[in-house]
């Protein structure tokens, strides 16, 4: 009996959420705005850089294909029905959706994120059988890789020692990325939408925006994305010594995984801060946005020669051979001249 007065109770249900889809789209989604916990996301959006995009752009609508989409509506609703609290969040299983929305207007930036190292998948990560066997797999792992996995390692790794073979609990995210757009970028983010400004209002270099205002990283424990603006370049040292550092604000998201053990060494821990010939210059100076590609790094600051007389980009560091002693991160002059650093050579010119 119980089994069909639900069966008569969702009848209903299906019956209204094409309807109550229908007033969402019509209105804006200021309808729902009104009555539910999505009213601080929705006047997020209204002020955002996607404000010129309808809600179902990005979150499905009536006429999505999705089953799982109509679904977990639909046991919104019964939970509302129910009276139960019901806070709007991210769902792993809507991830997958999302990128795919956003590489519809964003295609150049999806393009380049998915030939780059951020796009690395929950197989890549965690069954990774070199990792695996020098470090233990825990749940911080999930703080940058996995931020949005509904779980702990526990629920996703199985065994959790340093033996293996490993396998993933969850086998459908094999081939899904741990950092997706959302897990480096905010979409309710306040700002203007993307313009042209080379065609309709030049703006001088001084005047242009270091850092997007959609830059954030999501904070698995609190759910929500923190602004780039809250999150500090830490302060690195050398030794004893105060290593000058960038004041690129966009350092601080990177700092968020790439961070250095409790003692703030350079390159402890997962850190790459620069030192030496180097010191003093922005992560992005050379690794580019999205594909982190560092082709054309040196040819950025760097002339055809060096101070030197040589060409930067044959000599020993590791921008040429991963196995050179000299890491690109930290190499100084002393490095390759112990003896002392040779006055500097007038370069050659393009006409020698």
């Amino acid at each position: 009996m119980k089994r069909k007065k639900w069966l008569l109770a969702l009848v209903p249900m299906a019956l209204l959420a094409p309807l109550a889809s229908l007033v969402y789209q019509a209105t804006g989604g200021a309808s729902c705005a009104r009555c539910h916990a999505i009213r601080p996301a929705f006047d997020l959006w209204r002020a955002s850089t996607h404000r010129n995009q309808d809600c179902s752009a990005c979150h499905g609508g009536l006429f999505t294909l999705d089953v799982n989409f109509h679904l977990g509506n639909l046991r919104r609703l019964v939970r509302h029905w129910q009276d139960q609290h019901v806070e709007p969040r991210l769902a792993q299983a809507s991830l997958e959706r999302l990128v795919e929305n956003c590489a519809r207007c964003h295609r150049e930036e999806y393009a380049a994120w998915q030939s780059g190292p951020h796009s690395v998948t929950y197989a890549r990560i965690f069954l990774d059988k070199e990792h695996n066997r020098k470090r233990a797999l825990m749940d911080d792992c999930l703080r940058c890789h996995g931020m949005h996995f509904e779980g702990s390692i526990q629920d996703l790794v199985e065994p959790l020692d340093a033996k293996g073979p490993w396998r993933l609990k969850r086998p459908e995210l094999a081939n899904e990325p741990v950092l997706p757009c959302v897990a480096c970028h905010q979409v309710h983010r306040q700002g203007e939408p993307l313009r042209r400004p080379w065609i309709e209002r030049a703006v001088l270099g001084p005047q242009q925006p270091l850092a997007k205002p959609s830059l954030a990283l999501f904070d698995r424990r609190q759910l929500r994305p923190v602004s780039v603006r809250l999150l500090p370049v830490p302060e690195m040292r050398e030794g004893l010594r105060r290593v000058r550092m960038s004041p690129d604000p966009r350092q601080g998201l990177c700092y968020q995984c790439h961070a250095p053990l409790a003692n703030m060494q350079v390159g402890s821990g997962d850190d790459r801060t620069p030192i030496g010939v180097h010191e003093g210059i922005s992560c992005l100076a050379c690794h580019e946005r999205h594909t982190q590609n560092t082709r054309a790094s040196c040819s950025h600051c760097h002339p055809r020669m060096s101070n030197c007389g040589l060409d930067v980009e044959k000599m020993d560091t590791t921008f040429r051979d991963p196995s050179s002693r000299h890491n690109i991160h930290f190499v100084k002059c002393a490095d390759c001249h112990p003896k002392g650093v040779p006055p500097r050579r007038r370069p050659a010119s393009f006409a020698d």
